[in-house]
């Protein structure tokens, strides 16, 4: 059974995320399969070892461990959610406990000094907090002049006015947080912060989030179990015509705005 798993979870695209316990990713699910959209936004991010990265929103703190083993960055693993002290045991069992520091943090509320980080990443987390208009504002204070910004979560091939009709019998209220990658590529770029590189849907994204719920649905239980007999309803209703995972990618610009040429956002939030 194990092998047959991590048969159907190898993925050719995503060589580095094949290479992990595929029940170890069960284990500690909270969403789809996070080392694969992971995987797809490293490859749009210029991760070099040495760098200091943030990953808002980290769960369980298996994306944490992929960046710090796949690529020897330095990673700030916040959650609110999951406490330290259980992410540091995965931490400390995967080896990387010199690279990656848990902590609890809200998303509105970081401790951190102004340009720590060389990157920050969300992987299904950002859309949650993020639609803000004045978000952007708040959270690029924290990367260096010319660090990148990167997420990848769910979303749709496009905007909609209204839950459509094949769909309704499934759709959530906080659905609404989910976007188009041009919606993306518009709500970043209106700022005038950052300059958007990115704004996509991952290929074949919907696909993935099938394969994914199919191969681990006989491992679940509870929330999660109905999550996934739900998920796997939806999706193949959809037909691949609305929903997917949207990536955007962004570079900070100067750091003139920091210093009071714009509006400071802790004073507004």
């Amino acid at each position: 059974m194990t092998e047959d798993l991590k048969t159907r979870l190898a993925k050719p695209r995503f060589p580095r995320s094949s290479q992990y316990d595929p029940y170890w990713i069960v284990d500690n699910l909270m969403g789809p399969h996070v080392l694969w959209l992971a995987e797809y936004l490293a490859e749009k991010l210029p991760l070099r070892p040495g760098m200091r990265i943030l990953d808002l929103g980290c769960g369980k703190g298996l994306s944490s461990i992929f960046f710090a083993k796949e690529f020897g960055v330095h990673v700030t693993a916040a959650d609110l959610w999951i406490k330290p002290h259980d992410n540091q045991r995965r931490i400390d069992a995967a080896g990387v406990a010199d690279r990656v520091t848990p902590i609890l943090a809200e998303a509105h509320a970081l401790p951190f000094a102004h340009s720590s980080f060389d990157a920050i990443v969300g992987l299904d987390a950002y859309q949650y907090f993020g639609t803000d208009d004045l978000y952007l504002g708040y959270i690029a204070k924290f990367l260096k002049p010319g660090g990148h910004i990167g997420i990848v979560c769910p979303g749709l091939k496009h905007e909609i006015a209204e839950p459509p009709a094949h769909l309704k019998q499934w759709w959530e209220w906080d659905f609404c947080c989910f976007h188009s990658p041009e919606w993306w590529r518009h709500h970043w770029a209106k700022t005038g912060l950052v300059t958007v590189e990115a704004a996509e849907l991952m290929p074949d994204g919907h696909a993935l989030w099938l394969d994914w719920y199919r191969a681990t649905l006989h491992l679940l239980k509870g929330f999660h179990l109905d999550a996934a007999t739900s998920g796997i309803a939806m999706l193949e209703a959809d037909h691949e015509q609305l929903f997917g995972f949207t990536c955007a990618v962004a570079r900070a610009k100067g750091g003139d705005w920091i210093s009071g040429n714009a509006l400071d956002i802790d004073e507004v939030l």
